[in-house]
């Protein structure tokens, strides 16, 4: 495997060198407000791909006169539409796919992380993005390969938290592949102004939705039904296989406190991957 070397100079827009695949990855977490779960979301494209995703989500904003910002929490009955069409257009772009990790609070050991929740989501954060990108380095072995890390601010005490995110990956990471730190930047972007943020807080909003059995609008569950129909599931109260490729939900668990009760389901794709 070829992971190349970060960029040099501080513009979060420069572009990779030639031959260098670099990965743009959009972060963000839900349930960290007293929920029995939280979880952390990861929308993926291709660097170059992201002008086509630009113009994506304007067509469909333009279409539906939408233009407040995309959130799970902002579905109402009125912008349904624009919503299922905008969960059709990611099941049908072959090119953007979604990865993220659930954890119940309650299976948390707080004594392996200083007694201190903050520093187990921070973690938690950073054991999704090795554990990804890890998978995408050995997917794409003869590839020069950067990601590059867009996370909304997150609720920490810690005001750094993006940073150590950072850091422990990285290092993590350098542990499996000879040194090499394939995690080039991390920015922190106001997810207003970032779609590909909104649309990983919609995508893991339901997915944390669906666990908590929180969700009780019509407008809201039609979503819930939509995203599953297009996985060829009943509902999103699973994960799936680590290989998944499209939509991968990771419930963790911890193996010292009992057994896994988690379903793991196939996905049968509306829009087959090839």
């Amino acid at each position: 495997m070829v992971i190349g070397p970060p960029p040099s100079g501080d513009d979060e827009e420069d572009e990779p060198a030639k031959g260098l695949l670099r990965w743009l990855i959009a972060c963000d977490e839900s349930g960290i407000h007293g929920a029995r779960y939280y979880g952390f979301g990861t929308l993926w494209m291709p660097w170059q791909r992201r002008g086509d995703f630009a113009r994506l989500i304007t067509e469909l904003r333009d279409e539906h006169g939408y233009h407040d910002e995309i959130k799970w929490n902002r579905i109402r009955s009125r912008w349904g539409p624009f919503y299922d069409d905008l969960i059709e257009a990611f099941f049908r772009t072959r090119w953007l796919s979604f990865h993220c990790c659930v954890i119940e609070k309650a299976v948390v050991r707080k004594e392996l992380h200083q007694g201190d929740y903050d520093l187990a989501r921070r973690k938690h954060f950073a054991m999704l993005l090795r554990n990804k990108v890890g998978r995408c380095i050995r997917a794409h072995p003869n590839r020069q390969q950067t990601f590059r890390v867009l996370v909304d601010p997150m609720a920490s005490r810690y005001a750094k938290a993006d940073e150590a995110a950072h850091v422990i990956c990285n290092n993590a990471l350098a542990k499996v592949f000879g040194g090499s730190r394939p995690l080039d930047k991390v920015v922190t972007r106001n997810s207003r102004e970032t779609p590909a943020i909104q649309l990983c807080d919609l995508l893991l909003g339901a997915v944390l939705a669906a666990w908590e059995r929180e969700a009780t609008s019509e407008a809201k569950l039609d979503a819930l039904a939509w995203m599953s129909h297009h996985l060829g599931w009943p509902d999103l109260r699973a994960d799936t296989r680590p290989d998944e490729r499209k939509f991968n939900v990771w419930v963790f668990y911890d193996p010292v406190r009992g057994t896994r009760k988690v379903i793991t389901r196939p996905t049968r794709l509306v829009y087959a991957l090839g």
